[in-house]
């Protein structure tokens, strides 16, 4: 990641200074004389211009030297600083005092001076964005660090990250406030020992109120306590060495997160969805972990383990399960049989509840892997397993032990469809049956208080159903036939979805789009409730972009 981080202070006799700045230094790409050519003596020019690199802010003049107190310097000025190499990239993370480009130098001065001046949030502790293109932009997060012998008893930190890259900055924001707070937080609690252990050898709120105030004494009273360094603060004889491992590593992951990919024209609605999800998830992790306190670091780690684990179940958790499990949709066709297998797709399509009812969690949850495949992702709300029933607004895909009971209102109710599983003899010895015969080990009884005709439509159905049957179609091409026709009927929700509710169309007119969108016909019904019940997946994104379109074209006219 082309960014730089860097730790600053507001000084009360110098203003805001930066005590520690690191950067990364990506390996030059060679020029095609230079491939397969090493030129003597480059390594050890570039050696030296290393060294040249890191000591250039140390072998800074006498009086920008002269200017800095304790609180203002980090590193002696004869310390080399501190090198870290990514051994798979080649980038190198250096760290020192300040930058070692006299461009990046005023460009982080810039950022400490308003971090640490105008750009603070209310509080003035929290996270801020700022910048423009030719300064770049900075994520600046502010905060405090008890002192004993400051005035208010604290003094003022940030901790910057500067990058031109303003998009990126932003879509990092979860993640840097994430476990920037880890770092503020560590540094805030090693001070605050230190500050009570001063305090209780030596009360300094008593003695401030009662000695006398003297204009004349002031500056020198400020002046005594002005330079206290942050080593000072925390006792923490290796904080430099620490604050360099963790800015590298902050540097590191951040630029690892989010990589470009190349992609073939515009992205899914399941993949604005997904992001969208993850985006949502980040964030209330980062507002719980806020209002929270300190949280400790196996519990963050498995939060962030599980985090996306709610959009799609993938087979990596059913692989947690013993016993068998689904692996395709021609599979569970096969095991259930054609009409109980379209009967159920049936449901799936039309954004009925499925409900599979038994003792093997791992067969049900890979059977809905399988069946989620069939709609966007939008359109999934699941619980894998559950030992209670759960209302269909909250979920459409439910796993349910044998020994829960279904509410009288469900099963008389067509919208939703149970499937119970029941064991066989062979199920209690499935290790002496191959895992691949489900139709021997368990049986499988389905029921719905449905009584519309399910074999008309919807075509997207009819077609799929072809697909299943033809067996020198293998299952590779069957998913990717099944990721074709979902993309088909998605751009006709969103034309649907422009003239109905963005348009505001009257019926008769909707009814000229479904002719065109060729959705009429044999199996009408259920083509029109599949597109409404696909409407609801469509992402924010979309949503809020033909909404701008439509509020644009409304204003032109007056303009």
């Amino acid at each position: 990641m082309n960014a730089l981080v860097a730790l600053c202070h507001f000084c009360e006799l110098h203003g805001p200074r930066t005590l520690f700045c690191t950067e990364a230094l990506h390996p030059p790409s060679p020029s095609p004389s230079q491939v397969g050519a090493a030129v003597p003596g480059d390594r050890d020019r570039d050696g030296d211009r290393e060294g040249e690199g890191l000591t250039m802010r140390a072998n800074s003049s006498a009086s920008q030297r002269g200017e800095m107190c304790e609180g203002c310097r980090s590193l002696p000025a004869s310390h080399p600083g501190f090198v870290s190499v990514d051994d798979e990239t080649g980038i190198r993370f250096l760290s020192h005092q300040h930058p070692r480009q006299s461009q990046l130098f005023s460009v982080v001065r810039q950022a400490c001076v308003r971090s640490l001046s105008c750009e603070v949030c209310p509080g003035r502790e929290g996270p801020i964005f700022f910048g423009d293109e030719q300064h770049g932009f900075v994520f600046s997060h502010t905060f405090f660090i008890k002192d004993s012998l400051a005035r208010g008893f604290q003094r003022w930190y940030s901790i910057v990250m500067v990058a031109m890259d303003r998009i990126y900055l932003i879509n990092s924001w979860p993640f840097l406030l994430r476990h920037l707070r880890l770092t503020i937080q560590s540094l805030q609690s090693t001070a605050l020992k230190v500050f009570d252990n001063e305090q209780g050898v030596c009360p300094q709120r008593a003695g401030r109120m009662n000695s006398v105030f003297s204009p004349a004494v002031f500056p020198h009273q400020r002046s005594g306590s002005a330079a206290r360094s942050l080593t000072s603060l925390t006792q923490h004889p290796n904080l430099w060495a620490s604050l360099h491992s963790s800015f590298s590593w902050l540097l590191k992951a951040c630029g690892s997160r989010l990589t470009e990919k190349l992609l073939e024209g515009a992205p899914t609605e399941d993949t604005l969805v997904l992001k969208e999800r993850q985006t949502e998830q980040e964030e209330e992790m980062s507002c719980r972990e806020g209002a929270e306190g300190v949280a400790s670091r196996p519990q963050r780690d498995q939060s962030e383990s599980k985090l996306g684990s709610d959009f799609l179940w993938d087979d990596g958790q059913a692989a947690e399960f013993p016993g068998p499990k689904f692996r395709s949709l021609r599979h569970l066709r096969l095991v259930l049989g054609a009409a109980e297998f379209r009967q159920l797709v049936w449901h799936v399509l039309m954004g009925n509840q499925v409900i599979w009812r038994g003792a093997d969690p791992g067969l049900i949850q890979s059977a809905f892997t399988v069946l989620k495949a069939l709609l966007p992702v939008g359109c999934v709300r699941s619980i894998p397993y559950s030992a209670q029933y759960e209302e269909a607004y909250k979920c459409n895909f439910l796993g349910l032990s044998p020994d829960v009971s279904i509410p009288a209102h469900v099963s008389s109710s067509e919208f939703s469809v149970l499937v119970d599983v029941v064991n066989t003899e062979k199920s209690c010895q499935y290790s002496a049956v191959s895992e691949d015969d489900i139709a021997s080990m368990y049986h499988f009884v389905s029921s719905s208080a449905n009584v519309q005709p399910t074999d008309k439509g919807p075509m997207l159905l009819n077609k799929l159903e072809v697909a299943l049957s033809n067996e020198n179609l293998s299952v590779d091409v069957v998913s990717h036939c099944l990721l074709c026709l979902k993309e088909e009927w998605m751009n006709k929700v969103k034309v649907l979805f422009k003239f109905s509710k963005v348009d505001g169309r009257e019926r008769d007119d909707t009814q000229k789009v479904l002719v065109v969108l060729g959705a009429t016909g044999p199996g009408e019904d259920d083509n029109v409730r599949l597109l409404k019940f696909w409407m609801t997946g469509l992402s924010k994104t979309y949503k809020s972009h033909l909404m701008t379109a439509v509020r644009g074209v409304e204003r032109s006219p007056s303009q």
